[in-house]
């Protein structure tokens, strides 16, 4: 046991041939969130988060310090209905313990839907395959009263159709240093898009793009080049040009973070994370082909 001891650390990746330490299980939770408050998923000295939020509710319900991994590091004011995280602890819970317990020290947004034990090789990050984000807009005179901080509002009509032509250009994969913010960190900009569209939900305008991963502000920066073509002022050839080019200052400025949603995660089924419709919940479980 002592050779598979010496390089665990909490929530590190387990490797296939390495047993977790006795004592210590592994966990995986499903997280929805209203991003608004927030500066973020990830932990900061200088503003709430909900990664603080979350360590705060499980230390409590496990009574034991409780650090949580997660999917993706969402932005300031960016939702989820389907944040993944994991966490390792010695408190033996069952789902209904870590949900129930969880919730009621959780603030009304954010809250667990889903929690179980998992395979010890399991890592919310790194065992992901692809994440899937919706963005949601209104196109209207007026602005929106209700739902204000959870869609981006714009005046002018936008032509769907233009915006429709524009993704193909983003399938694949392929340099997206074009919509790449100035303080990624990641080493390559490299990423593979596996779908991209947009569509209706009654008055409401839904983009979705699934990748393997994403680079910092991509779907918003991506969303803000797509509505300059959505407002007629590019066309849908531009986008191609945008990521020929490699150049983030060619691109449009970065859409508002309230409209965009983490709504899936997808992982090897040996996993045996659940399906949930992807949100908001607002959208409707019929759209896009959802049960």
């Amino acid at each position: 046991m002592q050779d598979a001891i010496w390089e665990y650390t909490p929530n590190c990746r387990i490797p296939d041939n390495k047993p977790m330490p006795e004592g210590i299980y592994r966990y995986a939770a499903i997280v929805t969130y209203d991003g608004r408050d927030y500066c973020g998923f990830q932990k900061q000295r200088h503003s709430p988060s909900i990664q603080s939020e979350l360590e705060k509710a499980l230390s409590f319900v496990a009574d034991e310090t409780i650090v949580v991994s997660c999917a993706g590091r969402t932005d300031t004011g960016v939702h989820a209905s389907y944040q993944v995280i994991h966490f390792d602890s010695s408190a033996e819970r069952n789902a209904r313990n870590w949900i129930m317990g969880c919730n009621s020290q959780l603030p009304d947004s954010v809250s667990l839907v889903w929690a179980d034990r998992v395979d010890p090789t399991f890592h919310a990050r790194f065992s992901a395959l692809a994440r899937t984000y919706r963005y949601v807009l209104i196109s209207q005179k007026t602005r929106p009263a209700i739902l204000s901080s959870g869609i981006t509002w714009v005046q002018d009509e936008i032509n769907m159709s233009a915006i429709q032509s524009a993704c193909p250009s983003l399938l694949g994969e392929q340099d997206f240093s074009a919509f790449r913010a100035s303080g990624c960190q990641s080493i390559s900009p490299y990423r593979n898009v596996h779908a991209a569209g947009v569509y209706r939900s009654g008055e409401l305008i839904v983009f979705e793009i699934t990748a393997n991963a994403f680079v910092l502000h991509m779907v918003r920066n991506i969303v803000g080049s797509l509505l300059e073509i959505g407002l007629k002022r590019r066309d849908p050839e531009w986008i191609s040009l945008l990521l020929k080019h490699k150049d983030r200052c060619r691109s449009a400025p970065t859409a508002p973070p309230n409209g965009l949603y983490l709504v899936y995660v997808g992982y090897p089924s040996k996993y045996g994370l659940p399906d949930i419709p992807k949100g908001p919940l607002f959208l409707g479980s019929e759209i896009n082909g959802d049960n």
